[in-house]
């Protein structure tokens, strides 16, 4: 669907259940996110933003409500559907990097391209030399700085040349020098290619970068 917004988030609830209580994560959470915008969700721990940023990816299913990512629903159709959105349609930066430790950064990055039947290894490279690490392809993660690990993770965020980009705390693990080159770059590759990106955060500054801010409270929208 061509007009369709980026993502859209309609009515979401979440609930668990912890230590036999229910918890309700998320109280009926909507929102919109147009194509090439920088969107900024924050909140003390426990509000609910990460568990929304897993559920616009498709990582977590709600309790009720569904996500549409350029007008096809995550939570409507099949598996195998919300499989491809994943792959095809969105990148992900965790706060821990989640690098497969056997595995080289170069192997790291080129991982999603398998998994879409389109190995890239000729993009894998160009995407490491464009994060500063053309020097370290075959570098296991143990052998990487956290910031050096990071951009290995961005870089396998792009391989399959995602429209949306979405980061759970992308510097929560790096000094702060550190975290604001990552930051740097991240906004620079998403602006060469006029992607969206949706960060989770709980620095506030940081959050000024955006486009936009929105605040999560108790699993709500703050008005």
């Amino acid at each position: 669907m061509p007009d369709a917004p980026a993502l859209e988030v309609h009515n979401v609830h979440r609930r668990y259940r912890l230590a036999g209580h229910e918890v309700h994560a998320l109280k009926g959470v909507s929102l919109t996110v147009g194509h090439g915008e920088r969107l900024f969700l924050c909140g003390a721990s426990g509000s609910g933003k990460t568990t929304l940023l897993y559920i616009l990816g498709g990582l977590e299913k709600p309790s009720e409500g569904d996500v549409s990512v350029g007008g096809t629903s995550l939570y409507k159709g099949s598996t195998n559907t919300r499989a491809m959105v994943r792959n095809k349609g969105l990148g992900f930066v965790f706060q821990n990097y989640h690098l497969l430790p056997e595995l080289t950064a170069m192997e790291n990055v080129v991982l999603p391209s398998l998994i879409s039947g389109t190995p890239a290894e000729s993009r894998a490279k160009e995407l490491l030399s464009r994060v500063g690490l053309g020097e370290r392809l075959y570098h296991l993660p143990t052998e990487l700085s956290g910031g050096e690990q990071q951009r290995v993770a961005l870089a396998r965020a792009l391989i399959n040349d995602p429209p949306i980009i979405l980061a759970d705390e992308p510097t929560g693990n790096l000094d702060a020098a550190t975290g604001k080159q990552i930051m740097d770059l991240l906004f620079e590759v998403v602006a060469e290619s006029k992607k969206t990106l949706v960060v989770v955060t709980h620095d506030a500054n940081l959050a000024e970068r955006g486009d936009r801010k929105l605040v999560l409270n108790k699993g709500e929208l703050a008005a």
